[in-house]
């Protein structure tokens, strides 16, 4: 569906059609949405090029969102957009370029941390690289925990205070530190030898004749089991 370019300030009430998948308004003069304009099972949504100042409470019910074009629009708190947009798990592609809020110089690390789903922003494809960059900015004490986790489980890497054997007391040397592991590679070898022992048995084939013989020259000798045990 495609309106008249210039001449709507307001949606209309589109959400009697639930066929409706696809709907162009952009480039008019509309400042204002509201939540029940549009069905749920919109695919994509053009509103680039308008006089809108907010969206909050209007688009959240998209669950099925895949393109929303808002750039060139009056939008100021980006905190409030991008929460309005968490709930499209679905949402790919997004511009939001040459909205106020886009001057923020962390704008766009923002908007790729908290909508891990969007694959193109601002007509740029959103790399790897560049989401774990957006990660580091926006979640460091995250980032500090998975820096220090190895097999698993956190490292014993970070320097600790000696305590002294009496609750309360420190040792005369209170301000000495000591790092448990100086290389990495015994950090390893500790955790190797902290795994449980594994242990399976097989029949050992090579002690099992391969020809029929006379019960007389039969031997006695039971089948052989080999059992394996490793860490």
């Amino acid at each position: 569906m495609s309106e008249i370019k210039r001449q709507l300030t307001d949606v209309p009430d589109l959400s009697r059609f639930t066929q409706l998948r696809y709907i162009w308004l952009n480039n008019n003069r509309i400042k204002r949405i509201r939540g029940s304009e549009f069905h749920c099972c919109l695919a994509e949504l053009y509103l680039q090029n308008n006089e809108i100042t907010s969206i909050t409470g209007a688009l959240r019910h998209l669950s099925c969102l895949k393109v929303l074009l808002l750039h060139n629009n009056h939008l100021i708190i980006l905190e409030e957009t991008v929460d309005e947009l968490r709930h499209m798990q679905h949402l790919q592609t997004l511009n939001l370029f040459l909205n106020p809020f886009s001057q923020d110089p962390l704008y766009r690390e923002y908007v790729v941390h908290h909508l891990p789903s969007v694959q193109l922003l601002d007509r740029k494809e959103v790399r790897q690289e560049e989401r774990r960059h957006a990660f580091k900015l926006m979640s460091p004490e995250r980032q500090r925990v998975l820096d220090t986790i190895a097999f698993g489980r956190r490292a014993l890497t970070e320097r600790k205070m000696i305590a002294s054997t009496k609750r309360g007391q420190w040792s005369s040397n209170t301000k000495r530190t000591k790092c448990p592991f100086d290389e990495i590679e015994d950090l390893c070898e500790r955790r190797a030898m902290q795994r449980s022992i594994m242990q399976f048995s097989t029949l050992n084939w090579s002690s099992i004749r391969a020809q029929q013989h006379p019960l007389e020259e039969h031997s006695s000798t039971a089948a052989k089991i080999l059992t394996v045990k490793f860490r």
